[in-house]
C-alpha cells in the first residue's frame, strides 16, 4: 500500500487543529487504498499546540510531530517535514483550513495518470484579502517572474502534492534562506495547476503582518535573481549621466553667462543625491553579502526541540 505523508507547519495553531484533524480523519478515512502518516512541525508555538499533537498522537499512531527549540519561520518548518517525511508522496498544507483537506482526493486522482509529478493549488480569487495585499502581491508576483527563473502562478498556495523524486530534490536544495515558492518553480518537474475558492481561516489570527510579507518577498527576489545589482549598476550609471549633464550645464551658465558656477542649495541637494545612491547601493550589496555570511556559518536551518518521531533528524 503506498503512502502519503502529510506536512503540515504549525504556530499557535491551537484553535484550528481540533478542526483540521477532524478534517484530515473524515478525509483519509474515505482514502482507504493508502496509508497516511501526518507530521505535524510546531515551529516553537508559545500557545497550546504541542500539548494538542502530544495528545493526538496518543490517539492516533499516523500523528508524528517534530517541535523546534524555538521559531524558525514557516520555510524551516517545511524543510524539516520534507526531511523527514517517509511516504512515496507528501503533501504540505497550512494548519488553519486555508488549504482544504478535502482537495486531497482530487490532487492523487491527477498524480496517478501518471502526467504529472505534482499538484499545486492556486486560489482562483483574493476575496476576502485586504485590497492593499492583494495588490502589492500581484506586483509581487509579476516581477519575480520577469527578473528570476523561479516560476510562480500568481495566487499560488504551498499546498501541493508531489511525488517522492520532487521531495527528493527539494531536500537536496539545503540552503537557510529558503523560499519554497521559488524552489518548487527552480526545480522543475511536470505541475498541474489546480484551482479552488479562497477559504478564510477557520480559527485565529494570521501570523503573516505586511512587513513580514514585504521581508519574505525581498527574500525571495534575492535568493532566485540578481536583478537587484543590475539596477543598482544602472541606476548609477544614470544618476553618473545626470550629474554630468548638470555640470556641463553649470560650466555653459558660468563661461557664458557669468553666473556664480553653483548655488550653495544646489550644491548640497546633489551631494545629498549622491551619498544617498550610494548608501542605497551598499545596502543592495549588503543583502546579498549577508546572505552569503549566512550561508558560510553552516548553521541547522532548525533544531528539534522534542519529538515522537525516532528517526527524526535535524539539518
Amino acid at each position: 500500500m503506498e503512502k502519503i505523508s502529510l506536512i503540515i507547519p504549525c504556530y499557535n495553531e491551537e484553535e484550528s487543529l481540533p478542526y483540521l484533524y477532524a478534517e484530515l480523519k473524515r478525509v483519509t478515512a474515505e482514502m482507504t487504498e493508502y496509508d497516511f502518516e501526518m507530521l505535524f512541525v510546531d515551529d516553537g508555538s508559545k500557545d497550546k499546540t504541542l500539548q494538542l499533537l502530544r495528545d493526538m498522537s496518543k490517539e492516533d499512531a499516523r500523528v508524528k510531530y517534530i517541535s523546534f527549540s524555538r521559531n524558525f519561520g514557516k520555510e524551516s518548518a517545511m524543510y524539516a517535514g520534507f526531511c523527514n517525511v517517509t511516504g512515496d508522496y507528501a503533501a504540505v498544507m497550512d494548519a488553519d483550513m486555508q488549504d482544504p483537506p478535502a482537495l486531497l482526493p482530487k490532487m492523487m486522482e491527477i498524480i496517478k495518470t501518471g502526467e504529472y509529478d505534482s499538484v499545486a493549488t492556486r486560489r482562483e480569487t483574493r476575496k476576502g484579502e485586504p485590497k492593499l495585499r492583494s495588490f502589492f502581491a500581484r506586483r509581487f508576483y509579476r516581477m519575480i517572474n520577469k527578473v528570476s527563473e523561479a516560476n510562480i502562478v500568481d495566487g499560488a498556495r504551498d499546498f501541493r502534492l508531489m511525488k517522492r523524486s520532487m521531495v527528493d530534490s527539494i531536500v537536496s536544495m539545503c540552503e537557510r534562506d529558503r523560499f519554497s515558492k521559488g524552489i518548487f518553480g527552480w526545480i522543475g518537474f511536470r505541475t498541474y495547476w489546480l484551482s479552488f475558492e479562497n477559504v478564510e481561516r477557520v480559527a485565529g489570527k494570521t501570523k503573516w503582518s505586511f512587513k513580514k510579507l514585504f521581508k519574505y518577498s525581498i527574500d525571495g527576489i534575492v535568493d532566485f535573481s540578481n536583478a537587484p545589482l543590475k539596477f543598482s549598476l544602472w541606476f548609477g550609471i544614470l544618476a553618473m549621466l545626470g550629474f554630468m549633464g548638470m555640470l556641463a550645464f553649470a560650466l555653459v551658465r558660468t563661461i557664458g553667462y557669468n553666473h556664480p558656477i553653483m548655488d550653495w542649495p544646489l550644491l548640497v541637494s546633489i551631494i545629498c543625491l549622491s551619498v544617498s545612491m550610494v548608501l542605497f547601493s551598499l545596502y543592495i550589496m549588503g543583502i546579498y553579502v549577508a546572505k552569503i555570511f549566512r550561508e558560510t556559518q553552516h548553521r541547522p536551518s532548525y533544531i528539534i526541540g522534542e519529538t515522537n518521531k525516532d528517526d527524526a533528524v535535524s539539518k
